[in-house]
């Protein structure tokens, strides 16, 4: 397989198509190289457009490249900004996110996933990421507050707890909702008390470990 090719492929067939048309953002894409953060036996699915199973629960996955890429490109990053991610998962998303802010802090409830998502991360030369084995489904209070949180899975509503951590200005993605009916939101902070909610596009992902009952906050 040419790579480079099918990640070129990858970028103008997937992720363009799908109103991704911020250059930095389709840098990031050229410059990660997101079949080093597929598992082995899946590398060759790397540029599909198709989510990749990470492990044998349905929350493990890879999602699909051009919702990572919307999802970075909502964000809106910046070079000085602190970033949380919920659900580490292959290292991926976090490597995007750590190649457009100054930090991230990423959570993966299980410890294997944590493991390969360091390694993956250390070989692809990314030290300003802070890997943390904990539950996520209220975010990481230790290093809040955050410039962006990014919740890397399904949730069927958002925790108050994790909103908290924002701050003024901050912005949070998540894939919201109850299958069938699941869309990815982008909530900024206005103020201190004042959030605004846009949806970004639609979409079915399956539920993170330990968000599948919680009591969420709704707008």
């Amino acid at each position: 397989m040419n790579l480079e090719q099918a990640r070129s492929n990858m970028v103008e067939q997937q992720i363009r198509p799908w109103d991704v048309l911020d250059q930095g953002v389709l840098d990031v894409l050229f410059k990660v190289k997101r079949e080093e953060f597929a598992p082995i036996a899946h590398q060759a699915r790397a540029f599909v457009d198709v989510c990749l199973p990470l492990g044998d629960k349905p929350a493990q996955i890879m999602l699909e490249p051009k919702m990572e890429a919307r999802i970075l490109q909502a964000l809106a990053l910046s070079p000085t900004d602190k970033a949380l991610e919920i659900g580490t998962g292959s290292g991926y998303m976090a490597a995007l996110l750590a190649a457009k802010s100054e930090h991230v802090v990423s959570v993966e409830i299980d410890a294997t996933l944590a493991e390969q998502a360091r390694q993956n991360l250390q070989r692809a030369g990314f030290d300003n990421v802070s890997l943390e084995i904990a539950d996520g489904s209220q975010g990481f209070v230790a290093r809040a507050p955050y410039d962006v949180i990014v919740i890397s899975g399904g949730v069927p509503a958002i925790p108050d707890s994790l909103l908290q951590q924002l701050r003024p200005g901050g912005r949070l993605v998540a894939i919201v909702g109850v299958a069938p009916v699941m869309r990815a939101e982008l909530v900024t902070r206005a103020s201190e008390h004042a959030y605004s909610t846009e949806t970004l596009f639609e979409t079915v992902t399956p539920y993170l470990e330990n968000f599948a009952v919680t009591d969420a906050f709704r707008f």
